[in-house]
């Protein structure tokens, strides 16, 4: 990982647009640091492209969809995503459909119930009501597990058939194939109607955990903010240029490198 002071002028010069995660990189002990919100804010209102990446559910989102200043929330990994009307209410817009989702509910609900039973410690995650396409077990958010805790989960979850990551509060796991990725390049054909592989360099991605890895390697501009460190040893792609803040702060060092090259 590089200083993010490193990154070539040319490079945040032809930025277009922000893809961000929130736990831990916009937010900051479970909340958004004013000098962050400041920082959407300074984004926006040049002209770029900003949205959030997240593990959490959609349930969760729609506070923050509404309230902070971005184009959308991409939820639960890639599956459901948040954006505003012209109402100025949200739509709710989905990756899979009505019976598939409903189908997928009833196994999760199976699953999440069976590692609570059989795994000492794991517990799902206080936010578990609002999701709608996937399940969490909570590791660091109100209880703590071991890393090896968190790969019996991981396990349990890949044994039923279903995709598992960790962020940096919880473990998720869903059925389809959508994840991090997937969803960023769906919500730029619906917003924009362009295709993400065609601009990559045109966008940052910044994040702080191993659910973001699969970004991290996708993107030439990917950042992570400073306390990636504590995953490094877990991710099997590291972000191109890592911030010296931690957090809010770190995300806010990025807006700022990207606004003195506009």
């Amino acid at each position: 990982m590089i200083d993010l002071s490193s990154w070539p002028a040319a490079a945040a010069q032809r930025v277009g647009g922000i893809l961000t995660d929130i736990d831990d990189t916009l937010t900051t002990d479970g909340a958004i640091t004013p000098d962050a919100l400041a920082a959407l804010a300074d984004l926006k209102a040049a002209g770029l492209a900003v949205v959030a990446i997240t593990g959490r559910p959609v349930g969760w989102s729609e506070p923050f969809a509404l309230a902070w200043p971005l184009d959308a929330i991409v939820a639960e990994n890639g599956a459901v995503a948040l954006r505003r009307n012209a109402s100025g209410g949200l739509d709710k817009l989905y990756q899979q459909d009505a019976a598939t989702r409903a189908a997928n509910f009833a196994r999760m609900q199976q699953v999440l119930a069976h590692i609570e039973a059989h795994i000492p410690g794991a517990r799902r995650a206080t936010d578990s009501a609002g999701r709608e396409t996937d399940i969490a077990i909570d590791h660091s958010e109100f209880t703590r597990l071991s890393d090896a805790q968190i790969d019996k989960v991981v396990l349990a979850m890949r044994h039923e058939g279903m995709h598992a990551t960790v962020s940096s509060i919880h473990i998720n796991g869903w059925y389809g194939e959508h994840n991090k990725l997937e969803g960023a390049r769906w919500m730029v054909r619906q917003l924009w109607g362009r295709d993400l592989d065609a601009e990559r360099d045109r966008w940052v991605y910044v994040g702080d955990s191993t659910n973001d890895a699969l970004m991290f390697q996708a993107f030439a501009n990917s950042v992570g903010v400073a306390n990636v460190a504590r995953f490094v040893p877990h991710l099997t792609h590291l972000p191109r240029y890592v911030t010296r803040g931690e957090r809010g702060a770190g995300f806010a060092e990025v807006a700022q490198a990207v606004l003195r090259q506009l």
